[in-house]
């Protein structure tokens, strides 16, 4: 493990401060009716009160099976990189991110291929799943015709992060699809649905996820699902066999909930075979990359510099 960005620690720990302290004067989520929560989540940026932008470079298509995407595709193509958003399976969107994805497609020269996955709770596991499978089988298919080269790449934020390493054990144990896609990167992913001694443990600071945020993404996606179901390796990847799967880069923040997840996966990922490599952010909370830090500009760098070489 490599604790990175240290001597950006108290810029990282006086971020933290100011979002606990503005996430305080508002409503906890708790308080909120789900239908109003989720329409205002749904409607702003992550992490943030405003919409998101969208950019003239994302292209929107429904591929086979009907799953949307929305496609960023720069002038030189080396590579795909098959993006799932986050947003606790049940906001967030294909197009909420569209600045990033088109200076990650630009700089890695990788047409970034985001998929717009349906979202709980009117969705719920596994329907999400099912849609990040199609996009990921469409690519091992057609990646080569649409944008000229077969080499795939895999990665997300959050949920996203999930659904990635559920993708690729569903190519792997349902289709036989094994080395189609090179490599992977994970940020502050949740691999454990069960939840994670350090999930438990975090407790109701009021940062962008906590110990009591969690159970409810989980209640979203697994209704009516108790611990033990969500131990199985379908739905908590922490639990599965991972034999077969690409080399990997594992980034968390040492203030977040989820910190115990990505050491746990980085060291079983490791262990069935595949490099890794793993990035601890001192001081970053979960959702670090949304907001305007130092410690986000060097990590988007080194997203990009993995993406780009892998």
């Amino acid at each position: 493990m490599t604790i990175t960005d240290e001597d950006c620690l108290a810029e990282t720990l006086k971020f933290n401060g100011r979002f606990a302290a503005a996430a305080a004067s508002r409503p906890a989520r708790e308080e909120m009716p789900d239908a109003a929560l989720l329409a205002t989540l749904r409607r702003n940026r992550l992490g943030g009160d405003t919409p998101p932008v969208r950019l003239p470079q994302g292209q929107d298509r429904v591929i086979a099976g009907g799953v949307k995407v929305r496609a960023f595709v720069p002038d030189r193509v080396d590579g795909v990189y098959l993006h799932i958003h986050g947003g606790g399976w049940a906001f967030g969107s294909a197009d909420g991110q569209d600045e990033r994805l088109w200076r990650l497609a630009e700089q890695a020269r990788l047409a970034v291929v985001s998929v717009e996955y349906r979202l709980a709770p009117e969705h719920p596991f596994p329907a999400g799943p099912d849609d990040c499978e199609t996009d990921a089988r469409w690519l091992v298919d057609h990646a080569a015709a649409e944008f000229g080269t077969r080499r795939l790449l895999i990665g997300g934020e959050s949920a996203g992060a999930h659904l990635s390493v559920v993708t690729l054990l569903r190519l792997r144990d349902r289709h036989g699809i094994t080395g189609a896609f090179r490599a992977a990167h994970l940020l502050f992913g949740s691999y454990d649905l069960s939840m994670t001694p350090s999930q438990r443990l975090f407790g109701s600071k009021r940062l962008l996820s906590n110990s009591e945020t969690l159970p409810r993404s989980y209640e979203l996606f697994t209704p009516a699902m108790g611990a033990e179901q969500r131990r199985d390796p379908e739905v908590s990847p922490l639990f599965a066999d991972l034999a077969g799967l690409p080399p990997a880069r594992i980034v968390v923040g040492t203030e977040d909930p989820l910190l115990d997840d990505s050491l746990f996966l980085a060291g079983r990922w490791q262990a069935a075979g595949a490099p890794v490599q793993l990035g601890v952010v001192a001081g970053a909370m979960h959702g670090f990359t949304l907001f305007p830090l130092t410690i986000t500009e060097r990590e988007l760098g080194r997203e990009r510099d993995f993406l780009a070489t892998a």
